[in-house]
Formats: structure tokens, C-alpha cells, sequence
């Protein structure tokens, strides 16, 4: 028996490859298939089952190309209807794989088909549970997404999983390996530690919502509170999952398609897509397509992109940096952003030699913003998550997340300049390019961002104000 973890950073997801005596199962794969294709290949195994641990939120899982691909049989634990064939598993219901066996606890609670797969080596021994979104290490599930399919409130689900917890993961031995669908940094949980494996005993002893002495009315409580909004392509991602999608293949083709410079705004116009430029902040800063937004490829991307952006159907047309049109492809197709048309054929240094119009942004650097900085008159826009302003930020400025910009930005005086940072750029350039594609340019972006700010003499706090911090 072999188990491997395969880890996507920039959705902080892990799928699951585990093998046994020449057959193969997979846990919550990726929206590209072809990487587990030639893994079972190489291994020379047979691809047996896709087991889901449900119906995925933030990101389109890979299951029907799968499915399609191998013709192993789609599992999904009880509760879980699908628009194409799938085994919906009964409660305790098990599957032979090799020489051990894969058992399905139905786990609701995050939502009503949530189910965790135990997996009994070939003694017999209970030996990993893969959890899915029901616990992660340091935290659990939120119970909020499924309140509309499920016809309840948060904290009618909360309570589910408060049992489905304590009456069938806490029950296992303390050695069971635990295996969640995700780490920190993705939105399904609040409080997700960056380890990505632990175990059942470890977990019982650290994670908040596994206490021992913990009512079902204080788990409630404590696990409601402080969620933030779900971002808006989330119940489309679950509907793609439900219903089916494009083949990958396909997205694939259409956004591979190049597009000479000179035809490139004239498409953009027909079809009504959002020029989207993945390229770095610093190099979008000095020069961009006018009314581009500037997410770029080296951070957390995707989830940014179905954010901001949120309509999964939302034509885009791409501005990348060379060589990397399909990994960018690649990543909007794991989030459903299946309408992309094209990319900028040459990458924008086409544009720029092409001799069309280019904007720019005023970024300026921390050591600038310190000599120039007033603080009784200049006002400062802190774009970074509350938690992040909370622990440390500039003496009154205003906490305005990125995540919240279209509720915000109705706000800004386009008379009144101000400053704009982040942690570290990235945030803050996307907050830039969406400002001056709505028509704002009264502010000066700082590079480096707080954790430049920090090195300069610039006042800082380390309490909250609590008039200016936006509330959720």
C-alpha cells in the first residue's frame, strides 16, 4: 500500500494517490487529469475509484474527465445527487481496493453529502482517514456553504458536525493519520494550520473545535464565528461539480489561442472580456494595456481571480509573461473560469513595440512614502485582511481588505489623494489596476508594502480603531 499527498500550493488542495496490489483510487482530484493518467501509467496500476469527499466549493474537481478517461466509477457518500452516473455510498459502506479496504463515514455538517473515507489496511487496522472538509489540522469545515441546498441555518449545520465529529472521527484511535482536503490559506476554513497531515490524537489535542469538554452549543458558537462571506464563484464551482463542465481539453485549446496585437482590443470589445494581466506587480506597474487588471500568476492567483472576479462565465483574455499561457490557463480552469478566448500573442512587449497606448501606475517606494507622509493630513488605505491590520498597521489608517473593494470603492473621494499598500505589492496592485480601470488615479501605490512600511520610521499601532476597520 502506497499513499501519496499531492499538494497544490496556490489552492493550499490536496488530492490523494493511494495504491494496492496493481489497482489505484483517488481522492478530490484536479481539474487537469492528465498528471494522474501518467502516473497510473507509470505505476502500471488500474484506476479503480474517484472517491469525492463532496460536492467541491472552491474549485472544479476532475473527476468526470476522470471517470471518462479510465471508467472507474465516481464515488460520492450519501446524499450527494449528480447530473451524471456516480456511486452515492451508504454509510459504512465498503470498497475493496488491492489488498485494503476503503470505508465511507458519512460526515456531514459542512454540507449534507460530506463524507470521510477510512482507510483499513490489509491487517485490518484502521490506518488514515482522508477528511475532506469535515476536519482539517487546526480546524474544521465552515458550516455555512450549504445552508440554501440543504434548507437550513449555519447553526443547524454546525450542530451535524459537532456530531459527525465527535460520533465518528474523535471515536477513532489516537494513531489514525488524518488527510484534509486543504490547508491554510484556502476560504473553506478560518483557522487552518500550513501542516497538511496529522493525526487523530495530535488533532484532539490541539484543535479548537475537537475539545473534549466542549458542548454542542459552545462548538457552534466558536466555529461561526468570525467567517467571512464566501466568495461569489463558489456556488458556481459547486453547480460545475454537480452538473458536470467542459473537458479541459477544450478550456485548454480556446485559451492557447494567440492574438496579434493589433486585433487584440478590437476582440476584447466584441466579447466583452476582462483583460486579465498575470505578469508581476513590479513589471505591470511601469506599463500595462489600458484597463487591465493585474492579478498575477506568482501568488494565490486563482482564488484572487473567482474573488474579484466571481462570475465563472466572465470572458477573459489574457496578458501573460512568456511561456507561461498555459500554466495560466491551467489555473483559472481549476476555479471554473472555463470563458477564456485567447492570449496576447507575444506577451504585452508585443503591445509595447506595436507603439499602442500604454498606462501605468504611480508606485512609489516605502523609503518616498516616509519622507512625504503627513500623518494629521495624508490618508492611507491598507488593503491587507483585517487580522492583518489588527496585529500591526500605520497610525489611522483606514482597513479597507481587497476582498471587499466592490463595496468600498463606491466610497473613495476621486478628488482626495491617498496611499495604498498591502503586505508585501501584490494586493495592493490588484487594487490598484481595479481603481484606475473604474477611473481613479488620486493615489500612490507603495512597493514592498507594509513589511517595507515596517522598516521606516513611519507611526505605528498596534491596536485597532475600531470606526475605520471595514466590517464584514
Amino acid at each position: 500500500m502506497k499513499i501519496e499527498q499531492i499538494y497544490t500550493g496556490c489552492l493550499a488542495q490536496g488530492a490523494y494517490y493511494i495504491t494496492s496490489n496493481g489497482e489505484a483510487a483517488i481522492i478530490d482530484p484536479l481539474r487537469e487529469i492528465q498528471p494522474y493518467l501518467d502516473r497510473l501509467e507509470r505505476d502500471n496500476v488500474k484506476l479503480k475509484y474517484i472517491f469525492e469527499t463532496h460536492f467541491h466549493a472552491d474549485f472544479v474537481s476532475g473527476h468526470i474527465d476522470l471517470s471518462k478517461e479510465t471508467e472507474a466509477p465516481i464515488v460520492y457518500g450519501p446524499n450527494a445527487t449528480c447530473e451524471f452516473d456516480c456511486i452515492s455510498a451508504k454509510d459504512g459502506q465498503e470498497f475493496k481496493l488491492g489488498n485494503v479496504t476503503i470505508k465511507a463515514l458519512h460526515t456531514p455538517g459542512h454540507t449534507m453529502e460530506s463524507t470521510t473515507y477510512l482507510l483499513i489496511d490489509q491487517d485490518g487496522k484502521d490506518y488514515a482517514i482522508f477528511s475532506g472538509d469535515t476536519l482539517f489540522i487546526g480546524d474544521v469545515g465552515r458550516p455555512d456553504l450549504a445552508q440554501k441546498a440543504a434548507g437550513m441555518t449555519q447553526d443547524q449545520l454546525a450542530g451535524i458536525l459537532f456530531h459527525s465529529l465527535r460520533d465518528k472521527i474523535m471515536t477513532l484511535n489516537d494513531d489514525v493519520i488524518v488527510y484534509p482536503a486543504h490547508g491554510a490559506g484556502s476560504a473553506c476554513g478560518k483557522n487552518m494550520s500550513k501542516e497538511t497531515v496529522s493525526t487523530i490524537g495530535n488533532q484532539k489535542a490541539t484543535n479548537y473545535a475537537l475539545r473534549a469538554n466542549m458542548t454542542e452549543a459552545e462548538f457552534i458558537e466558536e466555529v461561526t464565528d468570525g467567517l467571512l462571506p464566501p466568495p461569489a464563484y463558489f456556488s458556481m464551482n459547486v453547480a460545475m461539480n454537480k452538473q458536470g463542465y467542459e473537458s479541459f481539453e477544450t478550456v485548454l485549446h480556446n485559451g492557447m489561442k494567440a492574438i496579434d496585437a493589433k486585433d487584440f482590443e478590437a476582440v476584447a470589445e466584441e466579447t466583452g472580456a476582462l483583460i486579465l494581466d498575470t505578469r508581476k506587480s513590479g513589471d505591470f506597474a511601469k506599463g500595462f494595456i489600458p484597463q487591465s487588471i493585474n492579478i498575477g500568476i506568482n501568488g494565490d492567483f486563482a482564488p484572487w481571480v473567482g474573488t474579484l472576479v466571481g462570475d465563472v462565465k466572465q470572458p477573459i483574455i489574457l496578458v501573460t509573461e512568456l511561456g507561461l499561457e498555459e500554466e495560466t490557463v491551467t489555473r483559472l480552469s481549476r476555479v471554473g473560469f472555463d470563458s477564456i478566448i485567447g492570449h496576447l500573442e507575444g506577451g504585452f512587449e508585443a503591445w509595447e513595440k506595436a507603439g499602442f497606448q500604454i498606462d501605468s501606475v504611480n508606485r512609489i517606494s516605502a523609503e518616498q512614502f516616509a519622507a512625504k507622509f503627513n500623518i494629521k493630513e495624508d490618508k492611507v488605505i491598507d488593503v491587507r485582511k483585517e487580522t492583518e491590520y489588527e496585529a500591526e498597521h500605520i497610525e489611522d489608517a483606514y482597513s479597507k481588505p481587497l476582498a471587499y473593494i466592490n463595496d468600498w470603492v463606491k466610497d473613495i473621494n476621486p478628488n482626495e489623494h491617498f496611499y495604498l499598500h498591502c503586505a508585501g505589492g501584490y494586493r495592493s496592485m490588484i487594487a490598484a489596476s481595479i481603481l484606475q480601470a473604474r477611473g481613479f488615479r488620486n493615489f500612490s501605490e507603495i512597493d514592498g508594502g507594509f513589511g517595507a512600511i515596517a522598516k521606516t520610521e513611519i507611526p505605528k499601532s498596534d491596536f485597532v480603531c475600531q470606526s475605520k476597520v471595514l466590517k464584514a
